[in-house]
């Protein structure tokens, strides 16, 4: 058995963060990553795969790293859009349309949960993993107390539920797993760029910064069968 981590959603910034980090005490043959882009000069060696999140390939992947008999002890799924070419977060209920709802769902909801679902045999045969999945605190019904951004609230508070349901069930198949939603913040990034002029200077974070508070979070995250919805802090957040 190999022990590895799986970064997946390689071309973001705090992915490319974590690979960072992660190679700090991992060597680079033992950092899996799939990204739809190419594998950045930075980082020859690390073991990167281009996949256009398609079934199929996730599948073929999933297999892949069956047969190698990965032992991943982290996975991080760092699937997310706000805003992307023409689409932008609604402020109004005029502005919602169908197919940005899907756009926006097909990427911050449907993919992450398809890739629980083809990984499972994957990390069934993990001695232990962390499986991490960006989320936001805009999901949180509980804490919506200004409304807007429609679809992408939707979206986060849809993968959490989906979340909540597959830590039910790998609680039963995957023991060993543990699944934490995770709330990165603001952070000095493409997607929230365009709406972080008004973020205080204090409340925007860099992709590293972020990456060591991730990696300090999971520390004290043992398996225990239950999804964790946390933030940056560590703070727990109302579903």
């Amino acid at each position: 058995m190999r022990t590895s981590a799986l970064v997946i959603g390689g071309s973001g910034q705090i992915a490319q963060a974590i690979i960072d980090k992660l190679l700090t005490y991992i060597t680079a043959e033992n950092i899996v990553v799939i990204s739809r882009g190419r594998q950045p000069d930075e980082f020859a060696g690390v073991i990167w795969h281009q996949s256009d999140y398609d079934e199929a390939s996730m599948n073929k992947l999933a297999m892949q790293f069956y047969d190698e008999q990965r032992n991943f002890e982290k996975v991080f799924i760092c699937h997310g859009v706000l805003h992307d070419g023409d689409i932008k977060p609604e402020k109004r209920l005029e502005e919602l349309s169908a197919d940005s709802i899907s756009h926006i769902f097909n990427i911050n909801t449907i993919t992450p949960v398809l890739w629980l679902k083809h990984l499972l045999p994957v990390l069934k045969q993990s001695a232990n993993c962390q499986l991490i999945i960006f989320s936001a605190r805009v999901g949180s019904i509980k804490d919506n107390h200004m409304g807007g951004w429609y679809s992408y609230r939707a979206s986060k508070a849809a993968l959490n539920m989906l979340l909540k349901t597959t830590a039910i069930e790998y609680a039963r198949r995957a023991k060993q797993v543990k699944l934490i939603a995770f709330h990165p913040g603001t952070t000095d990034t493409p997607l929230s760029r365009p709406y972080s002029a008004n973020v205080p200077e204090d409340k925007l974070f860099s992709p590293g910064f972020v990456a060591d508070r991730l990696f300090e979070i999971l520390k004290n995250l043992p398996a225990d069968g239950e999804l964790s919805f946390v933030d940056w802090e560590g703070k727990s957040i109302e579903w």
